[in-house]
């Protein structure tokens, strides 16, 4: 396999990457000061200037989380670290002389895990056709995404929001530097999966991201997962108890714990967060400080959001996964009970009687998928759709495979589309039952419109925008279609469902 080394200057120093299989690649560029020690719980600094070359052939560490959740490969795991922030940048191997669009992935993973060095992000594919790829680390779970900025005293400050400082500094980055990969830094799209579309269409709120991208991509944004700085407070409290410090000692504890203290306390007050019913999850975006002054769909709602062209979606059965892995959504009868427990009689009535089987398995799966995701995505289409151009997904398409071990078109799956994984090894075994023409029909589908979306902010002619009048969504199955308002009662259910109490 011939590789060669390739330099480019960045404002903080050269960056040393190599080439394979046709593209660019540098991995683990620093975008910021490690927040060590007395910048822990801080805003993120631009990284420090470096002389000489910096090598950039290998991933460095990926946020604190279990160990089980950095798995990179066959008995490989990814080591951990509060030195984390960094990106990685992929380009065709020659550029041209017009810039290409940059394509900025923001990885999932509820806040608490995930790396952008999991293989199937590596981007090599969206790339080859015509794009600047980059993915971007940022702090994760306690030292990241759990607001304890209401723990701060006097002699310690910690900052809130971390994780969107964070990318909004990544995306700075980007903007100063992307032009020297042949990047075009007017023309950004952040895109994500899970926790990273939810994090995306944050950003749409987030002020100090306005001009740092033209477009955006939210691939199944999850609902729940905002709190006001009221219910962060207590949340915090309640993880100070739990890491064993009175409040009055909270921050300094909060400094001295090891890494990994805080990662199991907040593993443990997720657990008590799912026993005790305490409505809002803890972990993710808390409105109404500086960084994200509303709540990112009451923002856009007001057309107060950046007005960029933006696509959102989910898959037809997300429930699923969760009756597997990661047990946190209501999938069950005596789950779903729970979950509506505090609801109005009428809302609970109005919401159950959307799924005519109820309460037959199939029926709580989707319920459970619609409350996560589903009400997301609608909400989302619905608010940002009124100012500016909206394109609603759904996607339908699963190889027989998946559909044989009960998963379907659940949660993710639609990821290996976007980053043409049917292409490999591992997709020619998930399309082993004969779907190999279909599975790479819809990659083809799915990565056209996603380019042309990055290169245009339309992601074909024939997807109609979402408007209130017909609420076209484009469905990605074997055979694509677009279906308009296609479940109405489950769209109209969850509208003004809350958890928060």
């Amino acid at each position: 396999m011939h590789e060669r080394t390739v330099r480019v200057h960045t404002a903080a120093g050269i960056v040393e990457g190599f080439t394979r299989n046709g593209v660019n690649r540098w991995r683990s560029i620093p975008y910021a000061r490690p927040p060590l020690g007395a910048l822990r719980f801080r805003a993120p600094q631009p990284a420090r200037a470096w002389s000489g070359v910096r090598h950039c052939h290998g991933f460095g560490s990926c946020a604190p989380q279990q160990r089980r959740y950095t798995l990179l490969g066959v008995g490989k795991y990814q080591p951990t670290s509060e030195d984390c922030l960094t990106l990685n940048v992929v380009t065709p191997e020659s550029v041209g002389a017009q810039p290409l669009p940059v394509m900025v992935f923001i990885h999932g993973g509820g806040y608490i895990l995930g790396s952008s060095a999991t293989p199937l992000y590596d981007g090599a594919a969206l790339a080859r056709r015509g794009c600047v790829y980059v993915s971007v680390n940022y702090r994760l779970g306690a030292l990241g995404c759990l607001d304890l900025s209401s723990l701060s005293t006097p002699d310690v400050t910690i900052d809130g929001n971390l994780f969107l400082r964070d990318l909004v500094l990544a995306l700075q980055w980007v903007r100063d530097n992307i032009a020297a990969f042949g990047g075009d830094p007017d023309n950004v799209t952040i895109f994500g999966e899970s926790a990273g579309a939810h994090i995306t269409a944050t950003l749409l709120a987030v002020p100090a991201a306005a001009g740092l991208f033209t477009r955006a991509i939210a691939e199944s944004p999850a609902s729940g997962m905002t709190r006001p700085g009221e219910t962060a407070a207590e949340f915090a409290t309640r993880f100070a108890e739990l890491l064993g410090a009175r409040r009055q000692d909270a921050a300094q504890a909060l400094m001295q714990a090891s890494p990994q203290q805080l990662v199991d306390t907040q593993h443990r007050l997720l657990d008590q967060g799912m026993k005790d019913r305490l409505g809002a999850f803890p972990i993710g975006p808390v409105f109404g400080d500086d960084v994200l002054p509303a709540d990112p769909v009451e923002a856009m709602r007001r057309g107060h959001a950046h007005r960029v062209p933006l696509i959102v979606g989910t898959n037809a059965e997300e429930g699923r996964l969760f009756t597997r892995f990661l047990r946190m959504l209501p999938t069950n009868q005596s789950m779903v009970e729970e979950l509506l427990a505090d609801a109005e009689p009428a809302a609970r009535e109005r919401i159950t009687a959307a799924y005519p089987d109820y309460p037959a398995s199939s029926a709580c799966i989707q319920l459970g998928g619609d409350f996560a995701f589903g009400s997301a995505a609608w909400q989302i289409a619905e608010a940002h759709g009124a100012h500016a151009p909206t394109y609603l997904y759904r996607y339908d398409y699963a190889p027989r495979t998946l559909r044989w071990s009960g998963l379907g078109a659940t949660h993710a799956t639609e990821l290996f589309a976007v980053f043409d994984i049917y292409r490999t090894r591992f997709g020619a075994l998930l399309t082993a039952a004969a779907d190999r023409g279909a599975a790479l029909r819809v990659s083809n589908q799915v990565q056209r419109r996603w380019r042309s979306f990055s290169h245009t902010g339309v992601p074909g002619d024939d997807w109609p925008a979402y408007t209130a009048q017909d609420r076209a969504v484009m469905v990605f199955d074997s055979r694509c279609r677009v279906e308009f308002d296609p479940h109405p009662h489950r769209r109209m259910a969850w509208e003004g469902f809350s958890l928060a109490r």
